[in-house]
C-alpha cells in the first residue's frame, strides 16, 4: 500500500488532504467530526481581531449547477469568522491536544499594521497550532476594509506582512494568495521575498453568479441586494493548476512550498495538484456538497493511483508534470497529429461532423452506404482535438501522432522527426538574424 503521509514544512499528517479555511473549519465540532472521518489536517477558518465581524443573516451561498443538477461552481459572500477571537482559539487547543498527528493551521486575517500581526500570532502559538496561514486573497467583505486581497494585490504589502509574521513567530508561514491579479508569480514573488514558508492557492475568484430574471436582482440577495463573492467549485480547476504552474515553474520561485486549492474533488484532481508540484491540497466546495467522508474515497483513489503506478510516496511523483509546462513559443511546430475514428464504437451520432464543419476546419465528412458513417479527412485535419473533445463515447475518437516518414496530408510535408518552434521558425519576423 502506498504510503500517503505528509511532511509539509515540517507538519506531519497522514495525507495530504486538508480542510481549506472556509465555512467547514468554523469550529471545533466540524473540525473534529472531520478528523474522525480521516482528513488529514485542517486550515481553520481565518482569525481576525475582536469585536469580530458580523456576516449577513441571509443568503451567503450560490451554485452554479450542470444541466443534471451536479454542482460546477459555488459562489459565497460570507466573511472571516464571525466568533470571538479567543472562543475560537480555546477549541484550536482541545482540538490539537486531542488529534496531535493532524495538521492543525490558523488562517490569520488582521489590519496592515505590525503590531496587530504580533498580538495575534502570540495568541495563536499558544494554541499549540502547526502553522499559519496568512488570508491575502478573500476577493469580498474584508477587501473593502483593506483586507484579504486588498493585500494580495499588492506585492509590496504581501512582503512587508510576512516579514513582520516572520519576525514575530517561530511557526512556519504559509501565505496564500488571490487569483484576482493578472500575474500571480509576482505576489508569490514577494512572499518568497518576505520569508514566507510556503504559498497556498488559489482562494476565490471575484464573481456575480447569476441574475434573478423575474425579481432584477443580482443573487444571491439579503434584502433585495447582493454584492460580488468568492468563486470556487470544480469549474476553477483549470485556473487553479495554471496559477499553480507558473509559481512551480518559475525561476524566482523555484523550490517554494505550494499547497494546492481550487476544484478538488476526486483523488485524480488531487494528483494532479501534485504531479504540478503542491506538497498538500486543500479542499473546501467537495467536503461542502458531499460531507466529509469524501475524504476515504479520496484517500483510497490516491493510493490505489499510486500502487498502480509503483509510487511508493507522494514525493515519487511531486512535481513531475511540472517540466512539461512552456510557454506558446517553445512548443514543437513539426509536430502533427490527426483524428481518427473508430467505427465499431461510433454511435453514428454526427455531433463531430457538425461541430468540425460548422465551427472548424470541415475536416470530417459524412459518407452513406446503407447507414451513415464518418471519416477524417487528413488533407483538412489540423489536430486540433474538439472532435475528441465533443464525443459522446469515450475513446471513439482519438489522436494519433504522425512518424517520421510519413506525409502531412494537409501540408504535403513529410515528418522528419525534427524539432522547431516558433521562435527558430522562418515565419516569425523576430527570429534571430532579422532586422
Amino acid at each position: 500500500m502506498a504510503d500517503l503521509s505528509s511532511n509539509f514544512l515540517g507538519i506531519k499528517s497522514p495525507n495530504p488532504f486538508w480542510l481549506a479555511s472556509a465555512p467547514p473549519t468554523d469550529k471545533e465540532v466540524n473540525v473534529r467530526r472531520a478528523f474522525e472521518a480521516g482528513w488529514g489536517g485542517v486550515v481553520w477558518k481565518t482569525l481576525g481581531e475582536d469585536p469580530p465581524v458580523v456576516n449577513v443573516n441571509g443568503p451567503r451561498y450560490a451554485t452554479l449547477f450542470s444541466p443534471d443538477r451536479r454542482v460546477i461552481g459555488f459562489n459565497n459572500i460570507e466573511l472571516i469568522s464571525d466568533r470571538p477571537l479567543q472562543t475560537n482559539l480555546d477549541e484550536i487547543r482541545r482540538v490539537k491536544r486531542d488529534f496531535p498527528d493532524r495538521a492543525m493551521v490558523v488562517s490569520l486575517m488582521v489590519p496592515v499594521n505590525e503590531a496587530s500581526w504580533k498580538a495575534i500570532l502570540e495568541r495563536v502559538a499558544d494554541t499549540g497550532a502547526d502553522g499559519v496561514e496568512l488570508n491575502f486573497g478573500c476577493p469580498h467583505g474584508m477587501s473593502e476594509r483593506g483586507m484579504g486581497s486588498a493585500v494580495g494585490q499588492v506585492p509590496e504589502y504581501i512582503q512587508q506582512v510576512t516579514e513582520w509574521c516572520k519576525k514575530h513567530t517561530r511557526m512556519p508561514v504559509i501565505v496564500k494568495l488571490t487569483p484576482n491579479i493578472t500575474d500571480v508569480r509576482f505576489p508569490a514573488r514577494a512572499a518568497r521575498a518576505g520569508g514566507a514558508d510556503a504559498v497556498s492557492l488559489i482562494n476565490t475568484i471575484n464573481s456575480v453568479m447569476g441574475v434573478d430574471l423575474d425579481r432584477m436582482t443580482m443573487s444571491p440577495v439579503t434584502d433585495g441586494q447582493g454584492s460580488h463573492g468568492g468563486y470556487c467549485g470544480p469549474a476553477v480547476k483549470p485556473i487553479a493548476l495554471n496559477m499553480v504552474a507558473e509559481i512551480a515553474r518559475d525561476a524566482a520561485t523555484a523550490g517554494l512550498p505550494i499547497s494546492g486549492i481550487g476544484g478538488i474533488s476526486t483523488w485524480r484532481d488531487a494528483a494532479e495538484f501534485i504531479a504540478m508540484g503542491c506538497g498538500t491540497v486543500q479542499v473546501c466546495t467537495a467536503a461542502m456538497v458531499y460531507g466529509f467522508k469524501i475524504v476515504q474515497d479520496m484517500c483510497s483513489g490516491l493510493a490505489n493511483f499510486m500502487d498502480e503506478k509503483g509510487y511508493a510516496s507522494l514525493a515519487d511523483f511531486q512535481g513531475r508534470a511540472v517540466p512539461t509546462v512552456k510557454n506558446w513559443n517553445q512548443l514543437n511546430l513539426n509536430h502533427v497529429e490527426k483524428a481518427l475514428i473508430a467505427q465499431d464504437s461510433c454511435i453514428q451520432c454526427g455531433r463531430c461532423h457538425v461541430v468540425c464543419e460548422d465551427t472548424s476546419h470541415q475536416a470530417i465528412w459524412a459518407t452513406k452506404d446503407g447507414q451513415r458513417h464518418f471519416h477524417v479527412n487528413d488533407a483538412e485535419c489540423v489536430g486540433c482535438n474538439l472532435c475528441v473533445s465533443i464525443c459522446p463515447v469515450p475513446g471513439t475518437i482519438t489522436m494519433r501522432k504522425l512518424q517520421p516518414g510519413e506525409t502531412d496530408a494537409r501540408t504535403g510535408r513529410v515528418i522528419d522527426g525534427s524539432y522547431q518552434n516558433w521562435t527558430t521558425h522562418p515565419n516569425n519576423p523576430m527570429r534571430a538574424g532579422c532586422g
